[in-house]
């Protein structure tokens, strides 16, 4: 019987998928009017995530799914991770960013990116995912850094919601980006922030489960630190105030989870 290879589609979905995403960031980063309707701190948010998209998340989907298409297994987390960022991130651009020519475009990269994930899930979920990694991997380490940023982030967005509740009143991020609710708010709150609590537990039962979502989880984290240090530094070039510590903050939090992730897809059993 042929060996399953779940990369051959990974790399066939990216191939399209790269070239959506070269054209919305594209046309970010270099058309001037394509932000011409939002507030000039969500115009300049929007750059910076389109710079990282553009030079580094479609570089990364098509060379981490041409290696799983050659059948590496890290490479194809690594892909779960880029694909689940790309959920994430254009679930933001076609809810947040105003109507403009790229909005076919946003739901393509997001439809596109919620089935590559979708695969990939139903892919792998049946296989004996735990069996593939070393017994020496470090379980508890990985889980409570997963437990730890997802109570950091919860503590940060319900310090921001919670008093603005009390007062009545609309939270900072809302009004200054000219937006109706704040989608960073929602989709961790209700899907990213739990995922990472309910991987960490998966992890500690030791379920093939959190070892196949624990390495796209770790990669999610990374590429949306780095996404958001280039919108801070996009801030930053347009003239606009921007918290300098949050690039520090998020530069740690990239590097620790680098160091996670690098922990925990070194520990995949070699092929003999």
């Amino acid at each position: 019987m042929t060996e399953k290879n779940p990369g051959k589609i990974a790399f066939a979905l990216s191939l399209p998928l790269s070239v959506l995403v070269i054209i919305a960031s594209y046309f970010g980063v270099f058309i001037e009017n394509t932000y011409s309707r939002e507030t000039l701190t969500l115009s300049a948010q929007g750059i910076g995530q389109d710079i990282v998209n553009l030079f580094i998340i479609s570089p990364l989907l098509l060379i981490t799914s041409f290696l799983a298409y050659k059948k590496n297994k890290a490479a194809l987390f690594i892909w779960s991770g880029a694909i689940f960022y790309l959920i994430y991130s254009y679930a933001i651009y076609t809810f947040a960013i105003h109507f403009n020519s790229l909005f076919i475009v946003y739901c393509f990269i997001l439809g596109l990116s919620f089935y590559s994930f979708m695969y990939f899930i139903l892919s792998q979920i049946n296989e004996p995912v735990i069996d593939w990694y070393n017994s020496n991997i470090p379980i508890k380490t990985i889980s409570v850094f997963l437990i730890v940023i997802a109570i950091l982030f919860y503590f940060l967005w319900l310090s921001e919601i919670i008093p603005a509740l009390i007062k009545n009143e609309i939270p900072k991020s809302i009004t200054e980006n000219g937006i109706l609710t704040n989608p960073v708010h929602v989709l961790d709150l209700s899907i990213v922030l739990p995922g990472l609590l309910i991987t960490a537990i998966f992890l500690l039962k030791k379920k093939s489960l959190g070892f196949l979502l624990a390495p796209a989880m770790l990669m999610f984290c990374i590429l949306m630190s780095l996404a958001i240090s280039g919108m801070v530094i996009a801030m930053r070039m347009k003239g606009i105030e921007s918290d300098v510590s949050l690039t520090i903050v998020f530069g740690v939090i990239t590097l620790m989870s680098t160091i996670i992730l690098v922990m925990f897809l070194k520990n995949i059993k070699k092929k003999k």
